[in-house]
């Protein structure tokens, strides 16, 4: 396993934002966290992450984890290369080259302010800054949040390539459902703070209750 995570309890002064959390990624395995807004999710990133400290249960990484985080926070001054060098500022290898052959979409904007992209450009940086330190695991936090669908269709294809590739494994935390359950192999269901339901993802699509509550049809 990439990632395991058992019994977690991460809280927020007197409020439990998740409770006895226990999930897992395998290596080159796709795997999504779905659950509605406040269900704590990105409290589950921050904690993989380190930002946020756990009350208890434990969180164990075994590789490289890089994050693609929910609303991208680029620095829009800056160039698209040197936001993605940036992502490989532990390195000694900061050679941007690869990534435009993986996201040959950015090539044309590599000496463009960040800022001055589209969402889906910024996603295309997020993604490929990420990428920079060759991560076993990739963690994207709500890929799909204010894009159009033709953009996430292009972002799951690079995905998928990268997984059949590189070996790379995602762990996709997205409220968008469907997107979830159709990109990734095996998902758990998160709501107010535990993990309500997990197994593969086409079991989890079929189940009557997952489609009517997360998917838009009727149980």
């Amino acid at each position: 396993m990439i990632v395991e995570v058992r019994d977690l309890t991460v809280r927020y002064g007197a409020a439990t934002a998740l409770d006895g959390v226990t999930l897992s990624v395998a290596a080159g395995e796709l795997v999504a966290l779905i659950g509605p807004n406040g269900a704590g999710k990105s409290t589950l990133v921050n904690a993989l992450c380190g930002i946020r400290r756990p009350a208890s249960g434990r969180i164990d990484v075994r590789g490289r984890l890089a994050l693609v985080p929910e609303g991208r926070h680029l620095f829009p001054s800056l160039s698209v290369d040197d936001n993605l060098r940036l992502g490989a500022w532990r390195r000694r290898e900061r050679d941007t080259a690869h990534i435009y052959a993986l996201l040959p979409e950015l090539t044309p904007l590599r000496d463009r302010p960040a800022g001055r992209l589209s969402g889906g450009e910024q996603q295309m940086v997020a993604l490929g800054r990420a990428l920079m330190s060759r991560p076993d695991l990739l963690v994207i936090d709500e890929m799909s949040l204010g894009l159009a669908p033709k953009i996430v269709g292009s972002l799951v294809a690079h995905l998928r390539q990268r997984n059949a590739e590189d070996g790379l494994a995602v762990l996709l935390i997205e409220q968008n459902a469907r997107l979830a359950l159709e990109l990734c192999t095996r998902a758990y269901v998160l709501e107010a703070g535990r993990v309500v339901a997990e197994g593969p993802a086409a079991a989890l699509a079929g189940s009557p209750e997952i489609a009517a509550a997360y998917l838009g049809l009727e149980a």
